[in-house]
């Protein structure tokens, strides 16, 4: 028995890329049969005479009654209609699909004959193929030139682009718009003398804005503040301390510099050369260090900061639960004792020859050491008693050994 080559099934496919046919006759699609189609295509020219998918629904009815009177197969021939959306783009490509894809199901088709209104061929051209082969398309043109709506889609679509795209509408309309308001500014105030200069401002700003990026720095400052989510409350503690420890400290520096100068243009006779400033800068440093008559010095400002900033750490360990904690209460007090011995230091550096300056530096010091080591022992007991509360969170210190 010779073998016969397979029966074909062909569907005449309407795409109705933009759904008028939704719009406009409020028909859902998909659509599948003859009669079905021509209603649908009634429907559509009742509403809109000038509708040139109307005129491709009758065009593949009339090629489904041809091809069937031709064959006398009407079994083998099926009418279908698919609608995209009216927003375009991706979306309608995906519905259309999505359609294709339905009717392909109801009616197995081993060959399409595409009919269109010749305006959206080359985006449903692949979209079909990929499905199903393509063996003819017949594109509906009516009234009009084919190249004439290109363009005019092409000049509606970057006509469209223009309005409503924020990129471009803020120079096309936004740009012309102020123009505009500042021309009836100063027709009001009866100085249109001026508006070469108003205008070249406008255009002088915008060409400085869009060159250094101003606008895309705003954008990106106004995400970053409306985004932003505050730290945890010790590590906002930490930081205010922070800020205000170091704001202390270059108070601390100004103080003393001040101190320092008042002390250096009061010397006599006035250093010129660098061996009588190097004479003079102990002096000018103890000046500098415990201040100059009514001038406070620098070092109670700069050991209140320092305490100030450790404190805020301190804090901050302490709702973290880390046991550095107790190495930092110690730093702290060691600190804070220290504003004693620098003092000290500087009183013997402007007067070296006072015998009791001398003796209240060793005095501080000495107090300071066994002070120091009490600290450290209370803070080690604190450890000892609190460890369970208190991880240990160390740096991690790899060693590399060498093989040999």
């Amino acid at each position: 028995m010779p073998k016969t080559e397979k029966e074909e099934r062909i569907l005449i496919l309407c795409v109705d890329r933009d759904d008028d046919l939704g719009v406009k006759a409020e028909i859902k699609t998909p659509l599948l049969g003859r009669e079905e189609t021509l209603e649908a295509a009634v429907s559509l020219a009742l509403r809109d005479p000038e509708e040139p998918d109307a005129n491709a629904m009758f065009e593949a009815v009339r090629i489904h009654d041809r091809l069937v009177r031709e064959t006398q197969t009407p079994e083998n021939y099926q009418i279908a209609i698919i609608a995209g959306s009216e927003l375009g783009d991706v979306g309608a490509d995906r519905k259309l699909v999505s359609q294709l894809t339905e009717v392909l199901k109801t009616f197995p088709a081993s060959d399409v004959i595409l009919v269109t209104d010749g305006y959206s061929d080359e985006a449903v051209l692949p979209l079909v193929e990929s499905r199903v082969p393509i063996t003819s398309v017949r594109r509906v043109v009516m009234k009009h030139s084919k190249s004439i709506e290109e363009t005019a889609a092409l000049f509606s679509r970057y006509l469209k682009m223009m309005t409503e795209n924020p990129r471009y509408s803020r120079i096309i309309l936004g740009l012309p718009g102020i123009l505009l308001i500042l021309l009836g500014v100063l027709y009001v105030f009866n100085l249109l003398v001026y508006t070469g200069i108003a205008f070249l401002v406008v255009f002088g700003a915008l060409l400085l804005v869009r060159g250094f990026g101003i606008d895309k720095m705003a954008r990106a400052l106004y995400h970053g503040i409306r985004e932003y989510s505050p730290p945890p409350l010790p590590v906002q503690i930490a930081g205010f301390s922070a800020v205000a420890g170091v704001l202390l400290v270059l108070v601390g520096c100004y103080l003393g510099g001040v101190s320092a100068t008042n002390a250096a243009t009061g010397f006599d006779p006035p250093p010129v050369e660098w061996r009588q400033w190097l004479s003079y800068l102990p002096t000018i440093t103890g000046y500098f260090i415990s201040g100059f008559e009514d001038t406070p010095g620098s070092i109670l400002p700069i050991v209140i900061g320092v305490c100030v900033l450790l404190s805020g750490r301190a804090i901050r360990l302490f709702f973290e639960r880390d046991s550095r904690l107790w190495r930092t209460l110690v730093v702290v007090v060691v600190v804070a004792w220290s504003w004693m011995i620098f003092s000290q230091a500087g009183k013997v550096l402007i007067d070296p020859g006072n015998q009791l300056h001398v003796t209240g530096l060793v005095f501080t010091i000495i107090t300071g050491v066994p002070l120091t080591v009490g600290i450290a022992f209370i803070a080690f007991l604190l450890h000892r008693r609190y460890a369970a509360s208190f991880e240990e969170k160390e740096e991690e210190v790899e060693e590399t050994k060498t093989e040999e």
